[in-house]
């Protein structure tokens, strides 16, 4: 981990504190025989965790059939994969506090439209299971590097989103100004959190991941995310917003922008979820 981002973790004991639930579920991911009942019984140990998941299962963006009132209910209905994603959200969103100079509602919604965007690149992309599994909690925990850059400098933090109307130009400004980006701190998080090494590597490289020997998908996937939410926030068009942010990026992915684009469009708002999620 860098110096630059490692400062960050130095005061006032700005290491926020992993939930436990959180914690069993990332566990659960190199695990092939959790199955639903084990998740769903994870997730009801959390009374709070509980509510939220219930409240996201029974949004419109899931468009139940029926009316979901237990977690194993959600589990049919979701699939094991959705779940243990929202309960992920519903977790790690409650574990940072509230900080000056970033918007709550907008930072989430940005982070969990990253993660489902994480989501659709890394399938498009063929990338392995172990991947595709986990991008949308990278996604979903790639800016929150950001909240503690927040704690200590708020005011720089501030002045970063101010100028951050370009999509996918906040890694440079947080460069230039900080030494690091969010993506650093995110990846001294993730190692201070125990997340997997493929995971904090991606955090390290997502910056630039053109640069990285050997070519880091992951990285490459989350780096791409980030634009498309970017773009999503401005109301940009996402296909121009990539050919404008990252051509040479897209160019060495091979990547079908049609294709992408009608994938972005059939997934609607990309955050939909994020109000019941922090309530």
């Amino acid at each position: 981990m860098t110096a630059a981002a490692e400062r960050f973790f130095v005061k006032h004991n700005a290491l926020p504190t992993m939930p436990e639930v959180a914690s069993r579920l990332l566990r659960s991911f190199d695990d092939d025989n959790v199955g639903l009942a084990q998740i769903a019984a994870l997730i009801e140990k959390d009374g709070a965790l509980t509510a939220k998941v219930l409240r996201l299962a029974n949004s419109a963006h899931y468009s139940p059939s029926h009316q979901i009132s237990t977690v194993i209910d959600a589990a049919h209905a979701l699939g094991l994969e959705t779940l243990r994603n929202l309960a992920m959200a519903a977790c790690l969103s409650g574990a940072f506090p509230k900080v000056q100079g970033l918007d709550r509602t907008v930072f989430w919604r940005h982070s969990i439209a990253t993660a489902n965007y994480s989501r659709i690149l890394a399938r498009m992309l063929g990338a392995d299971s172990a991947t595709t599994d986990t991008a949308y909690l990278a996604g979903l925990m790639l800016r929150t590097g950001q909240l503690l850059m927040a704690i200590d400098e708020p005011h720089l933090v501030a002045d970063v989103e101010s100028h951050a109307a370009e999509p996918g130009s906040r890694f440079s400004l947080e460069e230039h100004r900080f030494g690091c980006t969010h993506a650093d701190v995110t990846a001294s998080l993730a190692a201070h959190w125990h997340f997997p090494d493929r995971m904090v590597e991606a955090f390290k490289d997502a910056n630039t991941p053109l640069e990285i020997r050997p070519f880091s998908l992951i990285a490459a996937v989350l780096h791409v995310a980030e634009v498309l939410a970017d773009a999503a926030e401005h109301h940009d068009e996402p296909v121009h917003a990539l050919k404008v942010a990252v051509p040479e990026l897209i160019e060495h992915l091979h990547l079908d922008l049609d294709m992408l684009a009608a994938k972005v469009a059939a997934a609607g708002d990309p955050s939909a979820e994020v109000e019941q999620m922090l309530h």
